[in-house]
């Protein structure tokens, strides 16, 4: 009998992109297993009007698709990690991720190879509280515009001459075939970016043992302990879409450097820090650094983001 492995997946450009790549890796990784995907349309992708922050934040791409997966309507399905929230529900897990693809942050314009090259007051789209927040602080009299719709949609704006630059995922313009749109890479230096950017996890049922068998030859593991790392500190702030908060976690051999940082969404306040240790502590290091941004302030900033 053949085995079929349903895969539950939004119906973005990218999405699709991804869950096509997760299912030709499970076709290679195990002949004649059949992968089918399941296209959905999520809370996150219908409502478009409004922020992301305003509807309640990434989550609002996921639930539908771990709804499937708890019904029994898929088995497993891929994300990009960074809109996946801390705090997964009881009887799942993230039973693979890939290797970690760029995970920077790109500049967009046809005015500008960087961002200090950007015009005074240019008109700059982005619809993260945490991109504002750098850009603000680094370039205090720029014009944030919110940006939500898939790629194509966002490239309009920007081609069309109603924005002068938009900032969106190294990761996700490469995997869609727009590297050669990217002006500038930003730096960690310049732009940390989000918790989990350029990772794409594959979530499945905790108690599905073959599900998570055939997963287990897809898992890169150094990339998950830095994911391990950055979602801790995520996780010990409480962070949300609300939140402009940022992780960067990189291993060199055995040692692990994270850099984290909570923003004033202005960019008027940046509370950034770093930690080191060995990989194998790489939560521990992530919930300590975060002990370490809490005592510098960000807790009553956090709280203010959340209530206000």
């Amino acid at each position: 009998m053949t085995q079929t492995l349903r895969i539950a997946t939004r119906k973005s450009q990218l999405a699709l992109w991804q869950a096509e790549h997760v299912a030709t890796l499970l076709r290679q990784s195990h002949p004649g297993l059949e992968v089918e995907l399941v296209p959905m349309s999520t809370k996150g992708d219908r409502i478009q009007d409004r922020s992301l922050a305003a509807i309640g934040g990434k989550g609002l791409f996921i639930k539908e698709l771990e709804v499937a997966i708890e019904d029994g309507r898929a088995d497993i399905a891929v994300h990009s990690m960074k809109d996946v929230p801390g705090d997964l529900p009881a009887g799942l897990l993230i039973g693979a991720v890939l290797p970690r693809a760029d995970a920077r942050d790109a500049l967009l314009s046809a005015k500008a190879q960087r961002l200090t090259d950007l015009p005074h007051q240019a008109r700059v789209g982005t619809s993260s509280l945490r991109r504002q927040a750098q850009l603000l602080a680094a370039r205090p009299d720029l014009k944030i515009e919110a940006l939500r719709g898939n790629v194509d949609t966002r490239l309009r704006r920007l081609d069309s001459g109603e924005l002068d630059a938009i900032i969106l995922a190294c990761a996700g313009l490469v995997r869609l075939g727009w590297e050669s749109r990217i002006s500038a890479r930003l730096e960690p230096v310049d732009c940390l970016p989000a918790v989990s950017q350029g990772i794409i996890g594959i979530e499945c049922r905790s108690h599905d043992s073959g599900t998570r068998e055939l997963l287990d030859v897809l898992n890169d593991a150094m990339t998950r302990t830095v994911m391990d790392a950055e979602r801790a500190f995520a996780a010990r702030l409480g962070g949300s879409c609300q939140s402009p908060i940022a992780a960067h976690a990189t291993l060199d051999g055995d040692r692990l450097t994270l850099i984290g940082l909570v923003a004033e969404p202005d960019g008027s306040r940046m509370l950034r820090d770093s930690i080191a240790g060995t990989a194998a502590d790489a939560q521990e290091l992530g919930r300590h650094l975060a002990e370490k941004v809490l005592a510098a302030g960000a807790g009553p900033l956090l709280e203010r983001l959340r209530t206000g």
